[in-house]
């Protein structure tokens, strides 16, 4: 199994960068989709190579709750 890495950053201006390690292709829009949620504020996402290298597999749950 893949590890996966986020490395995150917030600025003196409060704007808050999250860059997703460990996975290729677009399965890391997923990882994205999750940031996007939690995360407030406006976000832009930025493909690397890995982005354009052959997927890798994970599944994530979503669901809220304790």
């Amino acid at each position: 199994m893949e590890a996966h890495e986020f490395d995150i950053a917030i600025g003196a201006d409060g704007k808050v960068s999250v860059q997703v390690r460990g996975t290729r292709g677009p399965v890391c829009e997923k990882y994205a989709g999750l940031f996007r949620e939690i995360l407030p504020g406006e976000m832009t996402l930025e493909r690397t190579a890995d982005y354009y290298a052959p997927p890798g597999e994970v599944d994530l749950d979503l669901r809220q709750g304790l």
